[in-house]
C-alpha cells in the first residue's frame, strides 16, 4: 500500500474541495455530500478506463533510463492532471466557440451548461481522431514480427505472420475509418474522416520521432535522447486515453472544476500503480498481463469510434477493458502455476 500513500492523500483533499465547492452552491450538507460522491465516481471511472493505461505505461517506463523516468511520474502527472484534464477541454471548447481560452474558461465557470455542450459536441472529432491513435498503438504490438510470446494463440500468431506486410496495421485503421464514416452523414462524415487522419498522422510523426532519437542516442551511446523519445510517446498516448473519460465525464458533471478534481484523483492512482508494475516488476512476473493491456487498448479505440455513431456508456468501456487485464492477470497465475508444477 506504500505506492498508494500519495494517491490516497489526494483523494482525502480532493473529497474535501469536491465537498466544499458543492457547499457554495447552495451552503446545505445534501449538496456537498452529493458532490463529494460525485468526485468519487469520476474517480473510479477515471482508473477503470485508463487501468490498461498504466499497464502500457510500465512497459514503456521499464526500458527508461532512471533520470526521465522520474520525469514521466513528476512532469508527466502534471500534464495529465493540469493539461489534459483541464487545459486541453478549454482549448477544444475555444476553438469550436471561436473565442479565447480565458473566455472558456470563464464561460466553464459562469455558463457550465452551455461550456458543456460545446465540448461534448466535439465527441465525433474526439473519437475518431483518439480511437485512429489508440488503434495504432495496440495493432502495433500484436502485428510486431519478433513477438514470440502469444496469450490468445490462435489470434496473435496469425496477426505476427501478418506484420511482415509493410504498414498493414495502418491500411486496417484507415478501412475501419472508412467503414465508421459510411454509418455519418454530411458534414460529419467529413469531419471524422479528417479527424481520423489527423489521428493516423500523429501517431505516424511520434512513432518517426521516437525512431529518430533512439537512433541518436545509439550512436551518441546515451539514453537521454530516448528517454525523451519515450516522455513524448507516453504523453501523446495518455492524451488518447483522457479523451473518453473527459467527454464522459459530462454526464455526471458539467463543472469543469468538479471534472478536474474527480479525473485527477483517479490519474495519481494511475501514477501509483504504473510506478508499482515498474519497481516490482509485475510484467515479468505475469508474462500475458501487458497481452491484456493492449487488448483493452484496441477495445478502447473500438469503442471510441462506435461512440461517433451511438452512445456506448462509459462504464462498458471500463468494464471490457478491465475484464481483458483481470482475464489476462489470471491466465498468467494458472501459467506461472503450471511452470512451477513442472
Amino acid at each position: 500500500m506504500g505506492y498508494f500513500r500519495n494517491s490516497f492523500i489526494v483523494t482525502f483533499v480532493g473529497l474535501g474541495l469536491g465537498a466544499f465547492l458543492g457547499w457554495e452552491v447552495d451552503q446545505t450538507l445534501v449538496t456537498a455530500l452529493s458532490t463529494m460522491f460525485i468526485v468519487g465516481v469520476l474517480a473510479i471511472l477515471e482508473v477503470s478506463l485508463s487501468f490498461d493505461n498504466a499497464v502500457v505505461n510500465a512497459t514503456v517506463l521499464k526500458e527508461m533510463d532512471t533520470i526521465w523516468r522520474h520525469r514521466f511520474l513528476t512532469w508527466g502527472i502534471a500534464i495529465a492532471v493540469f493539461g489534459m484534464r483541464i487545459i486541453f477541454p478549454l482549448i477544444i471548447v475555444a476553438i469550436i466557440a471561436r473565442i479565447d481560452p480565458w473566455s472558456a474558461l470563464v464561460m466553464a465557470a459562469t455558463d457550465p451548461d452551455r461550456y458543456s455542450r460545446v465540448l461534448t459536441s466535439a465527441h465525433i472529432t474526439v473519437a475518431a481522431f483518439g480511437g485512429a491513435f489508440l488503434a495504432m498503438v495496440g495493432l502495433k504490438h500484436f502485428f510486431n514480427q519478433e513477438k514470440d510470446v502469444h496469450w490468445i494463440a490462435f489470434i496473435e500468431r496469425p496477426l505476427t505472420r501478418l506484420g511482415r506486410i509493410s504498414a498493414v496495421e495502418l491500411g486496417l485503421v484507415m478501412l475501419l475509418l472508412y467503414v465508421v464514416s459510411r454509418w455519418l452523414g454530411g458534414a460529419e462524415q467529413t469531419e471524422f474522416l479528417i479527424a481520423g487522419i489527423f489521428g493516423l498522422v500523429t501517431y505516424i510523426a511520434v512513432d518517426g520521432v521516437s525512431a529518430l532519437l533512439n537512433v541518436e542516442s545509439a550512436v551518441a551511446g546515451g539514453a537521454v535522447r530516448s528517454g525523451a523519445a519515450s516522455f513524448l510517446y507516453l504523453e501523446v498516448l495518455d492524451a488518447s486515453f483522457s479523451f473518453d473519460g473527459v467527454i464522459g465525464a459530462f454526464a455526471l458533471s458539467n463543472n469543469l472544476f468538479i471534472i478536474a478534481i474527480g479525473l485527477g484523483i483517479g490519474a495519481m492512482f494511475v501514477r501509483s500503480l504504473t510506478i508499482m508494475l515498474v519497481e516490482k516488476e509485475t510484467l515479468a512476473s505475469y508474462r500475458y498481463l501487458e497481452h491484456g493491456a493492449f487488448y483493452a487498448i484496441i477495445a478502447l479505440a473500438v469503442m471510441m469510434f462506435l461512440n461517433a455513431v451511438m452512445h456506448i456508456p462509459e462504464v462498458v468501456t471500463g468494464l471490457i477493458g478491465s475484464g481483458f487485464i483481470v482475464w489476462a492477470f489470471y491466465d498468467s497465475i494458472r501459467y506461472n502455476r503450471r511452470e512451477g508444477a513442472a
